[in-house]
């Protein structure tokens, strides 16, 4: 033990490229492991729904209506990677596939004009993404910004402005910076619109394309420049401390003033109207007593704000307009108890694309037209899962050691007792992020195969507000760690999870959450999945991306500084506990991972090896931070499957 935990003692404080060097070497333990791989046919004479169907690509995703409101586009599987087709309305046997992508999912899209579609995609996993385009006739495919190791994000599509051009930002220049571009989506011609002073880290424009609003951060403040127009100089209009939200959404229809979210001088943000001139506050458009605000909901046809969403336990909506109101009221009585959302519409505006599902239902799109309210079902997102075969997501609550109220998601087996059960705590990533009510596609595979499943949103958690998210500040494995406790023994006591038989499993900060609480509970856990997850706190600020820099000292606050607290963050990173490890772990990452590097896994893997213990060791070296190939998921989950099967039942 002296020398794996010296070993990787030293990790800790050695250089990052000497880190990188060591960690390079592929390790004994990697994808050294055999599982069963089992038939839809099996499955299903043992009664159970096939992994498959929770896994496998969708049958259809981000359904768009075409600006003439004559085609649908959207993401569907060829050779297991989710392209781009189109078909024409009302018509059949129009659909068209327009491009081939095969080594990775194409991840985003949207029509540019009725000619032209526009998408991204990384490599490997690797965020580098890069924008292509593609003829609506399926011609003419073309990477738009072909410059390796560089990211590329989209500012504005100029729906209303432009019908070549669009506005970009990338790091091509300098890595830890974007700067702004309008990119020809036809020649590919980038044009420098506004070079970063080397604080901005992202931009705006107004409803006329010009770029007007930068963001920026010190580490510590955050701030919000503002110019009239694009011949003018960016000037400060408000700065804040990182702890604060003040967050413009858009320009109202005169361009003149900002709908922000803002949390100044209050617990949770409100949706506010703006003036960056005078710098002041001219109202408060929306607020809820529990919950922050979520966003607008707008006409750009009619120039109008319509509404406003909110997530309490399920996104809500507060209508500030009777004619939305009245379509909401209309989809609502039609696909009644399902969460409702207006995905896509054509520039009149009288056609929408509806998104409708639930907990039990994975989903499915509708195009609805407006003055007819005639309702045609498009398709299915997967057919093949009935909601009669799948669990109920339950919002529950419970109170913390200190005495906090903990949200949280509880599933439950289908036809269960509801007692004694076999449980799966499933903290969320982030840990910035909160779970929210939905199909969620882990829980259900988890509740069909026996397990309850327990969804929390601890504090550090978004959503609820500024207090509760800071109550997570430097508590990664201490008071965040407490509430996933918590809430697992507020199970136990309550006869829902049976104390012998509880696994812990999550991704990314979640990932950290499973080593955690393996390692400072260990008596809790009887398995842990950790899924590129962080297990030293140390090397992964060590090895952020090169474009997380100006976060740097917001994270430090936010987690630990290395040399300031290096005591705390010595005492919180799992892999200097391993010690105290004595339940069985599965270890899955992606090689490409900018995040969350491969070392991370390395590590644990590692300390636990030179103890004489060997963990499932799985990575997909054409995979990042989460894994997005179908044939990666199937085997993942397969193999957790029979790694929970075995600790569990």
């Amino acid at each position: 033990m002296r020398i794996a935990l010296g070993f990787l003692l030293v990790l800790s404080s050695m250089s990052c490229s000497h880190l990188k060097t060591i960690m390079k070497k592929k390790h004994p333990l990697e994808n050294k492991y055999t599982y069963q791989k089992i038939s839809d046919e099996e499955y299903r004479k043992r009664g159970l729904i096939p992994l498959q169907d929770f896994f496998k690509k969708p049958e259809i995703a981000q359904v768009q209506i075409s600006p003439n409101g004559k085609y649908l586009a959207y993401l569907k599987p060829y050779k297991k990677r989710l392209n781009i087709y189109v078909k024409k309305i009302g018509l059949e046997n129009s659909e068209k596939r327009l491009t081939s992508q095969t080594e990775r999912d194409i991840r985003y899209f949207f029509w540019k004009e009725n000619d032209t579609l526009v998408f991204i995609r990384d490599f490997g996993g690797d965020e580098n993404w890069q924008v292509f385009r593609v003829s609506a006739e399926g011609e003419n495919e073309k990477s738009l910004t072909p410059v390796k190791g560089v990211q590329h994000r989209m500012v504005d599509d100029l729906e209303d402005v432009s019908k070549e051009e669009i506005i970009i930002s990338s790091n091509q220049r300098d890595l830890k910076v974007f700067d702004a571009y309008r990119l020809n989506v036809q020649t590919g011609e980038m044009k420098l619109i506004a070079k970063n002073p080397g604080h901005f880290i992202s931009w705006m424009a107004d409803h006329e394309g010009r770029l007007r609003v930068a963001f920026s951060t010190d580490g510590v403040n955050t701030a919000v420049y503002y110019r009239s127009a694009e011949d003018q100089q960016f000037q400060l209009i408000f700065q804040t401390s990182f702890k604060n939200t003040f967050f413009p959404v858009m320009f109202d229809f005169s361009n003149k003033n900002l709908y922000v979210k803002s949390n100044i001088n209050r617990d949770k943000i409100a949706i506010q109207l703006f003036n960056p001139k005078t710098k002041k506050v001219l109202k408060t458009i929306f607020s809820h007593p529990k919950v922050d605000a979520g966003g607008i909901v707008v006409s750009k046809k009619r120039k109008k704000l319509l509404g406003l969403w909110y997530i309490d336990w399920r996104r809500e909506y507060k209508w500030l307009d009777q004619r939305r109101a009245g379509i909401y009221k209309d989809l609502s009585k039609r696909l009644s108890d399902k969460e409702i959302t207006i995905v896509s519409k054509n520039k009149e505006e009288d056609l929408f694309v509806v998104s409708a599902g639930s907990d039990r239902d994975p989903g499915a799109y509708y195009l609805y037209d407006v003055e007819s309210k005639k309702l045609d079902k498009i398709a299915e997102i997967r057919p093949w899962l009935r909601s009669e075969n799948l669990a109920e997501m339950k919002p529950i609550h419970y109170q913390s050691r200190d005495g906090l109220k903990i949200h949280a998601y509880l599933t439950l087996p289908k036809g269960s007792s509801g007692k004694d059960l076999p449980l799966v705590a499933h903290p969320h990533g982030g840990p910035q992020a909160r779970d929210i009510w939905r199909y969620n596609p882990t829980a259900q595979f988890l509740a069909s195969r026996g397990y309850a499943v327990l969804q929390m949103n601890f504090r550090g958690s978004t959503g609820y507000g500024k207090k509760f998210w800071m109550a997570g500040f430097k508590q990664w494995g201490q008071a965040m760690q407490d509430d996933i406790t918590d809430g697992v023994n507020d199970l136990i006591k309550k006869g829902i999870a049976n104390k012998n038989k509880v696994c812990i499993y999550g991704a990314s900060y979640g990932g950290y959450a499973v080593l955690a609480g393996v390692a400072f509970t260990p008596d809790l856990y009887v398995c842990g999945v950790d899924y590129v997850g962080i297990s030293n706190l140390f090397t992964v600020l060590e090895t952020i991306p090169p474009y997380w820099e100006p976060y740097r000292e917001m994270i430090y606050e936010k987690t630990g500084h290395p040399v300031k607290d290096k005591e705390l963050l010595t005492k919180v990173s799992p892999v200097f506990h391993v010690d105290k490890i004595k339940a069985p772990l599965f270890v899955v990452h992606g090689a490409n991972d900018p995040r969350v590097k491969k070392a991370e896994a390395d590590q644990i893997v590692s300390s636990l090896f030179n103890r004489g213990i060997k963990p499932l060791y799985m990575v997909k070296y054409d995979e990042g931070h989460g894994f997005h190939n179908e044939e990666n998921n199937l085997e993942f989950y397969t193999l957790m499957e029979q790694f929970l099967k075995k600790y569990l039942q």
